[in-house]
């Protein structure tokens, strides 16, 4: 890790680096007052009104998204004369020292041109106000925002298909590094474009009106938010992950390493191409993969025995917290049945694949490279 000496050296770098020229000074300066002091909101969110500057160089278009962190603005750089976006995180302690982890993994990615086309790119960053400005270049939106768009309708097992190479390729590069990244989901892979084509999708009703569903023109995608990456030899906390990527060997306190990355991946896939709390979370594990090793059991943290009785059977549904919860669960189907149902002539090797990501056991999963040369990856006919 740097030293505080060293970031600020590196701040100060940052804030004169590619200063425009006296004559055009002005030019930037002209309209790029600092906005009034405001107190920040009471979670710690920078607080702004569009249109006004983030610091002299930045002017704020609009707000692109907000999470636990802090908020990423569209921004207009008045020096590039290009749209960035800009992650301000939380004024808030644990936020900005997690910000800086993010700086630093970055710089460590951007070491090597592979990561041009893999992970976002950090074009520099600063602090103001007692918040760290982190600026990126501006991509598209994140597979997320289309299954949502698209009512969650699968992706064509094609996109599938490069979406998935790519993730894993980014995964590669990071283990390779030594780094995990630990929160892998959809609302973090963004597509570079925002452009996107309608398509024909589900009937809606007897009538036989017709759903029209979006698909980006460009399958390329980059990975994004490197906030709680860990590097292999740090010490890990223990739980990492949202729920729904989290790997069995996190939420039963075994420790952790680079294969909950590859579980997370396997989560993805499922969800871009089929259609809670800890135990129902376990208990979907069960419904679609199969019980839980015996000996995974036997060895899980004192707070994860609660999800089981009689040694070795999970608690489930009599641990269920509604009857809600039972009948998710009971919706699930079998892997294969799941992947079958929408991946037509590359179900079996996806459905193969994906049961080599989504082992119980991390040591019998696949690793991110073993991953890239299964026969999924080579089929594209």
């Amino acid at each position: 890790m740097e030293s505080s000496r060293s970031r600020k050296r590196a701040r100060q770098d940052w804030d004169g680096a590619g200063a425009p020229p006296p004559t055009e000074r002005a030019v930037v300066a002209r309209g790029a007052a600092s906005p009034p002091w405001r107190d920040d909101d009471r979670d710690g969110h920078y607080v702004f009104e569009l249109g006004e500057n983030l610091n002299r160089r930045y002017k704020i278009l609009s707000k692109m998204g907000e999470g636990t962190f802090g908020r990423v603005l569209e921004c207009w750089d008045r020096e590039t004369r290009e749209y960035v976006a800009i992650k301000v995180v939380r004024s808030i302690r644990k936020y900005r020292d997690a910000a800086m982890i993010e700086i630093d993994v970055l710089k460590r990615l951007a070491e090597n041109e592979r990561y041009r086309s893999l992970c976002v790119q950090i074009q520099g960053w600063f602090d103001y106000r007692n918040h760290i400005c982190i600026v990126f270049e501006k991509l598209g939106p994140s597979l997320y925002d289309f299954l949502k768009r698209n009512r969650y309708q699968p992706f064509p097992v094609e996109l599938v298909r490069e979406f998935g190479r790519q993730l894993l390729e980014s995964v590669a590069y990071m283990h390779e590094l030594r780094l995990i990244h630990t929160d892998l989901k959809p609302e973090n892979i963004l597509l570079v474009s925002s452009e996107y084509i309608k398509v024909p999708g589900s009937k809606k009703n007897s009538q036989d009106e017709t759903h029209f569903k979006c698909l980006p023109k460009s399958s390329a995608i980059k990975l994004i938010d490197f906030g709680s990456t860990a590097f292999d030899k740090q010490e890990h906390s223990s739980i990492v992950s949202t729920r729904h990527y989290r790997a069995p060997e996190i939420i039963l306190g075994l420790g952790w390493s680079f294969p909950c990355d590859i579980w997370s991946v396997g989560c993805i896939l499922v969800e871009l191409c089929s259609t809670h709390e800890n135990l129902e979370h376990l208990a979907m594990m069960e419904r679609v993969l199969g019980s839980i090793p015996e000996n995974m059991i036997r060895k899980a943290s004192s707070s994860a025995q609660k999800y089981f009785r009689r040694g070795a059977r999970l608690n489930w549904p009599e641990g269920a917290i509604s009857r809600e919860s039972i009948r998710a669960v009971k919706k699930l189907d079998r892997l294969k049945d799941l992947v079958a149902r929408n991946a037509d002539h590359s179900r079996a090797a996806l459905a193969d694949l994906l049961y080599g990501l989504l082992k119980f056991e991390p040591s019998e999963r696949l690793t991110a490279q073993e991953a890239l040369d299964h026969p999924f990856f080579r089929n594209t006919t």
